[in-house]
């Protein structure tokens, strides 16, 4: 009997929809076509209950991606993951649950069926983040759950607020909005692709295995956010310094952080938040083409930055430290040249997939008059990416092998078809930027600068390079408290708890409001409920004239 690798199976039909959806996606762009599909779901004379799927060049783009993405990483976990068991199977399809949660929220123009997605997304990736199931997974996941909950209200009563205007399809009626609606949007928006100060869960997330890593926190759940509000665009409500002024704080915080943590997956998990700091800059300046584009392109580097990180800490014996690494290059050539190609598409190294989304942005933003602190924030931002991707490099790549001896063996061995994923999300990390410029005529723009402002991005790139090796060679220089400042993330933890005490200080009785979920929450309700059904049941037990009344009562009530 022949017996199929799920895996394979189910690598090979996300790899032909993805296939399908980029011919679609050329289709729709050439032809400049957007379709709008709706199924009534249920209608009783004036009220109609309906899903409807909205396809243009944009959302089928996006599918491409994730679907492209997700079969990178299917055929790649089915070595990862080990043995072709229970467990294994589960985390299948934990991830294919996940893509079609993802893809309900890209095609719909419809807030409450965005929600379903939006929700799946939150649930299912809680589920992914917890599946080693140990405490440190469990306490990252419901960091990740709880923070995600905060945009979910926002968007609850986003919902409830927009059908005041007369359906829930934000489409037809973005310029009517009034400006709460957007800025609620923004806020919910911001918990998903873990702006300040919702940053903490994106490098807590990491407790997850390396292929949802790769999927989850680089390319997808991450960038909802900012794919729920480049549908969401308004130019007079997104112009806005405030929300542009978090979003470069978001990208310098994440790169400042990123250079004093010494965990391969902390990096990688903290130069994510700093592209996504990049996206979101980019939609508060009115610049949503690039920053769509930058969306694309950033998917495909970070999943390969993941998946490279994913093979070395399987074959290092599951340490993630950087400082215990070293000369991988000997025993993973594959593995290290497409890690290398992955890092210098972060930079924004010439001629790269990266460098075309992001210098164009520094260009367009110094073009449009950006003032002087923005711009010097943005090539900080530009500097040191560098730094962290070199200094990276160099830990990994390049100093002394620092492991055990008793590894070394374990180093050399086949890594199967991982290989494959990572070929292929090489040569896309290659070539997708230039060839998605040409198609979407971004290149069509015609920008005058003077010659050191052309050059001043290449020039801050080169010295975050020179910085980033330069660190290697030196000793503290800060006091002990700058390092504790960037090791924990500008004390963001610290902050979520100070805000949990200052909003019950003010309360009439401190100690009984620290446990209001019980008071009020499930268990108080299920006691409540507990006492009322025994207080019927001991009225139904009594007599039978107040048997009869309470009978009259209830058909009363129910006619």
């Amino acid at each position: 009997m022949l017996t199929l690798n799920l895996y394979h199976v189910w690598s090979l039909v996300l790899f032909f929809m993805s296939m399908f959806f980029l011919v679609l996606c050329l289709n729709f762009m050439l032809l400049d076509n957007s379709l709008m599909i709706e199924w009534v779901l249920y209608s009783f004379n004036s009220v109609s209950v309906s899903y409807i799927i909205f396809l243009d060049w944009i959302s089928m783009g996006f599918c491409f991606v994730v679907f492209f993405i997700s079969s990178m990483v299917v055929l790649y976990s089915g070595v990862y993951m080990g043995d072709y068991n229970y467990g294994s199977i589960r985390f299948l399809l934990l991830v294919l649950m996940f893509v079609i949660s993802m893809l309900m929220m890209i095609i719909s123009p419809n807030l409450v069926s965005i929600m379903l997605g939006w929700d799946g997304l939150g649930l299912i990736s809680y589920c992914l983040v917890i599946y080693y199931s140990s405490l440190s997974s469990y306490l990252a996941g419901l960091i990740t759950c709880l923070i995600n909950r905060l945009g979910d209200i926002g968007l609850l009563i986003s919902i409830g607020w927009i059908f005041g205007y007369g359906g829930w399809n934000f489409m037809f009626y973005l310029g009517y909005y009034s400006n709460l609606v957007f800025y609620l949007v923004i806020i919910s928006s911001f918990t998903k692709s873990a702006q300040i100060p919702f940053s903490s869960w994106l490098p807590a997330a990491m407790a997850a295995p390396t292929p949802v890593s790769a999927l989850v926190h680089s390319s997808t759940l991450v960038t909802a956010g900012v794919y729920l509000l480049i549908r969401f665009y308004n130019y007079l409500i997104f112009m806005n310094y405030f929300f542009l002024f978090i979003s470069i704080m978001t990208m310098t915080m994440s790169s400042f952080c990123a250079n004093y943590e010494f965990d391969l997956k902390s990096v990688i998990a903290l130069s994510t938040l700093s592209q996504l700091g990049l996206m979101m800059s980019c939609l508060f300046m009115g610049l949503v083409d690039l920053s769509l584009f930058h969306l694309f392109s950033h998917a495909m580097f970070k999943s390969l930055l993941f998946l490279c990180s994913g093979v070395i800490i399987h074959l290092m014996g599951g340490s993630q430290d950087i400082r215990v690494m070293g000369a991988i290059c000997m025993n993973l050539p594959i593995t290290c040249s497409c890690f290398n190609i992955a890092n210098m598409t972060l930079c924004g190294f010439p001629f790269l997939s990266g460098f075309y989304s992001k210098d164009f942005i520094v260009e367009v933003g110094v073009f449009d008059g950006l003032n002087m602190m923005y711009l010097m924030v943005f090539y900080l931002g530009l500097s040191l990416t560098a730094l962290y991707s070199i200094r990276l490099s160099y830990y990994t790549l390049l100093i002394d092998f620092n492991y055990g001896s008793f590894i070394n063996s374990g180093l050399g061995r086949s890594i199967y078809y991982m290989k494959y994923s990572l070929i292929l999300l090489s040569i896309f990390s290659l070539i997708f930027g230039c060839v998605f410029l040409w198609l979407i005529n971004l290149d069509m723009g015609f920008l005058i600068l003077p010659p050191f402002m052309k050059i001043l991005s290449l020039l801050m790139v080169l010295l975050g390079v020179y910085s980033g090796y330069s660190m290697g060679f030196i000793s503290y220089l800060m006091p002990k408290k700058y390092y504790f400042l960037n090791g924990s993330m500008w004390f963001m933890y610290s902050y979520s708890y100070s805000v949990f005490v200052i909003s019950y200080m003010y309360s009439l009785n401190l100690l009984k409001m620290m446990n209001w979920g019980e008071y009020y929450g499930g268990a108080g309700l299920s006691f409540y409920l507990v006492k009322l059904s025994n207080s019927v049941q001991v009225m139904f037990l009594g007599s039978l004239s107040g048997f009869c009344l309470m009978l009259i009562i209830w058909l009363i009530f129910l006619t």
